[in-house]
């Protein structure tokens, strides 16, 4: 339970559904200043599917725009991940300093072990990061050639009934 004495900015801090809410509004902020990159993805999809008139052909503008797609996504996860990182690996580095310096370490040992942890938490997060950037930027890229070869299956069917 969290005693009256903490801040509320701490107590809040602490919560996860507060780092999740951080996490989901700087991954919509990313994803509305870059929409008109993926409208663009979307009108190229369009341009190139219905220029190509072999049905053997059709795959290959989905398989590049899901590509695009997964990428960007991927991208906006990890810099939405990162906007949540870094104030967590913050606090971690400066808990494990105050920590080392309680435990008597001198000053030389601590700046030495101050360089070792920022350089060790750095490259963990930095792992963590490409991580699930890889794991989003695959799944969107999988979901999004689906949805597009669904989708051109569907109009391709809807133009045959035309005729």
């Amino acid at each position: 339970m969290d005693s009256p004495e903490r801040p509320l900015l701490i107590r809040a801090m602490s919560k996860r559904r507060t780092w999740v809410c951080l996490f989901l509004l700087v991954y919509a902020l990313l994803l509305y200043s870059s929409w008109s990159l993926l409208l663009s993805i979307r009108s190229w999809y369009n341009n190139a599917s219905s220029s190509s008139s072999a049905p053997s052909s059709a795959g290959w503008p989905a398989l590049y725009a899901s590509l695009l797609y997964g990428a960007v996504f991927g991208l906006l996860a990890m810099g939405a991940a990162l906007a949540v990182a870094v104030p967590a690996t913050l606090v971690t580095w400066i808990t494990v300093l105050v920590l080392l310096a309680f435990a008597g370490r001198p000053r030389g040992a601590l700046v030495m072990e101050g360089r070792r942890i920022t350089a060790d938490i750095a490259a963990i997060a930095f792992k963590v990061l490409l991580r699930e950037g890889n794991l989003v930027a695959g799944v969107c890229a999988g979901v999004s050639f689906f949805a597009l070869i669904v989708s051109s299956r569907r109009a391709g069917l809807e133009g045959h009934q035309d005729l």
